[in-house]
């Protein structure tokens, strides 16, 4: 063989090498892999804190102005359903014949009277005018309160006049306690989100009297009170209602450890 001769090397041979590396350069590769995964750990860390905190603030916002609800919107529980109802007011019917029983009364009365002042002007015998005063005596003590009572039990027309005043004169106090200096209905408004029913139009315009601080004056009417008492019975459900969204509140902030979060409601004075 000759001495310049070389041992050919195929190709699948060389194919087949396996690469060397040089000192160190694998470790460097790892050390950077490892530090690339711990940087996005930082970063989804860094995430999860941030959407904490934001979580966080959120429910303490949230917390707040429940609260707030609660304790401007608290008066409603001191609501007197039966005093603003009015079960007991005088209707029409019963009205229409009382008053049909005072006209009959005081015609009685003034024909007697014309009987008797026919007596002293000679145009009737004297035993007819003493007749006709008699009967206008006994009719007179037929109108006085206390002599009525022991023959009837129903009321006259101005008893009735009188406890429909009565009633609505109540019913006015007790709604300017409710209301305060602040207006009780014009703050419970807020509370729209909880019950869609507060949003009726029907209730505009005492949202506006509640507004301007003179709505205990204006109800004049059995309606205006009516109308008043439903408000009421819609935002006692709203309050209910935001109760519970505090309360679950304060129950997912204890869970999450947001002890700074969880507020008790400012109790009613």
């Amino acid at each position: 063989m000759p001495a310049d001769a070389r041992p050919s090397v195929s190709a699948s041979a060389l194919a087949g090498t396996v690469a060397i590396t040089k000192p160190g350069q694998g470790s460097a590769a790892a050390v950077a892999s490892d530090a690339r995964a711990g940087a996005g750990e930082s970063e989804s860390e860094s995430d999860d804190k941030t959407n904490g905190r934001a979580e966080r603030v959120t429910a303490e916002s949230r917390q707040r102005k429940l609260r707030q609800m609660l304790r401007q919107c608290d008066r409603v529980l001191l609501m007197d359903f039966d005093l603003l109802a009015m079960n007991d007011w005088p209707d029409n019917y019963t009205l229409a014949g009382a008053r049909r029983n005072r006209d009959l009364w005081l015609f009685s009365a003034l024909l007697a009277a014309v009987v008797f002042l026919g007596g002293l002007a000679g145009l009737v015998p004297a035993w007819v005018a003493g007749g006709g005063f008699g009967a206008f005596v006994m009719i007179l003590l037929h109108g006085v309160p206390a002599v009525r009572r022991i023959y009837t039990s129903k009321p006259s027309y101005l008893d009735l006049l009188v406890t429909r005043q009565r009633m609505l004169r109540e019913a006015k106090r007790h709604a300017e306690h409710l209301e305060g200096a602040s207006g009780l209905i014009w703050q419970c408004a807020q509370m729209s989100d909880f019950n869609p029913a507060l949003r009726n139009s029907r209730f505009s315009y005492l949202l506006r009297l509640s507004e301007s601080r003179v709505l205990p004056r204006q109800l004049t009417r059995r309606e205006h009170v009516r109308l008043y008492l439903i408000y009421l019975l819609e935002a006692e459900k709203a309050y209910s209602r935001v109760q519970e969204a505090f309360f679950e509140g304060n129950q997912n902030a204890i869970d999450h450890g947001w002890q700074d979060v969880v507020a008790e409601p400012v109790p009613r004075t």
